[in-house]
């Protein structure tokens, strides 16, 4: 200990009263440290990947419904805007967005489904739409205290109402199986002047999705089995294969919506 407590005494004496030695002393503790931190500061970068992409998918979400909505100021330009469009943009602001990840999935069964990393102690609830970047997931159909369980559009008991983008003309997505990139929209008037390309997307019609949110494009144009109606192939925008990163929609009305259809079931 007294040749330990000698030798660390010899050594501070020597950096202190010599310029030359202290000085390379300074410099290479400056640079271990300097590595050393930088180190440090890249793991932590890596471990935080995860918040950096979740708040990147959310941003992507916000940031795709103003294109969409800017898109449609620009289309309706020439006319003036009814309290009903008005009413319509401000919803698509109203909605919270929780970010959430996809734990698990299925994609070549008939009915599939999603589990998601967010549940009820997140304020997820059954009923609540989910999308990602590039359009709509499907809608909450279990949840427990911190994982939910997704009824993704290929299913065969989802039944979104969607409409083609710029008309009224609106019908409900269904898919049948077979390939996860592509689903039916019928129920399509034999009026309608639909073509190949045409978007396609949420009408608005629930408090589930708001209008206007991406669902796919028209990839082909046939009619129904009675002849009666179209019957459209809709390209999917959500490629559920590679699908991680969603958020569930948290709609301020979905409270007061489910009150009433309780009272209604009630027979109040």
């Amino acid at each position: 200990m007294l040749f330990v407590f000698l030798t660390g005494a010899g050594m501070v004496l020597l950096l202190r009263f010599n310029l030359y030695q202290g000085s390379v002393w300074f410099t290479s503790a400056n640079t271990v440290s300097g590595k050393i931190l930088e180190w440090e500061a890249e793991a932590l970068s890596y471990m935080d990947l995860g918040v950096h992409n979740r708040e990147l998918t959310r941003k992507n979400v916000v940031l795709e419904q103003r294109v969409k909505a800017l898109t449609e100021l620009l289309r309706r330009a020439g006319h003036d805007s009814t309290a009903t469009e008005l009413r319509q943009r401000e919803l698509l602001a109203e909605f919270e967005l929780i970010p959430a990840e996809v734990v698990s999935a299925t994609v070549s069964r008939h009915d599939n489904f999603l589990t998601i990393d967010k549940g009820a102690a997140d304020g997820v609830r059954p009923e609540m739409g989910v999308v990602c970047g590039t359009g709509v997931v499907g809608i909450v159909y279990q949840v427990s205290s911190h994982y939910a369980l997704v009824l993704p559009l290929l299913n065969r008991k989802s039944n979104i109402s969607c409409r083609m983008r710029g008309t009224d003309y609106f019908g409900y997505l269904r898919w049948e199986g077979g390939s996860p990139l592509y689903a039916s929209l019928g129920d399509i008037p034999r009026h309608a002047r639909i073509k190949e390309g045409m978007t396609v997307e949420t009408s608005g019609f629930s408090a589930v999705f708001p209008a206007g949110l991406f669902v796919g494009r028209v990839a082909e144009v046939a009619n129904s089995e009675d002849g009666l109606s179209y019957e459209l192939r809709v390209n999917l925008g959500t490629d559920f294969a590679r699908l991680r990163d969603v958020c569930v929609l948290a709609s301020p009305n979905r409270v007061e919506i489910d009150s009433l259809q309780q009272k209604i079931e009630q027979g109040i």
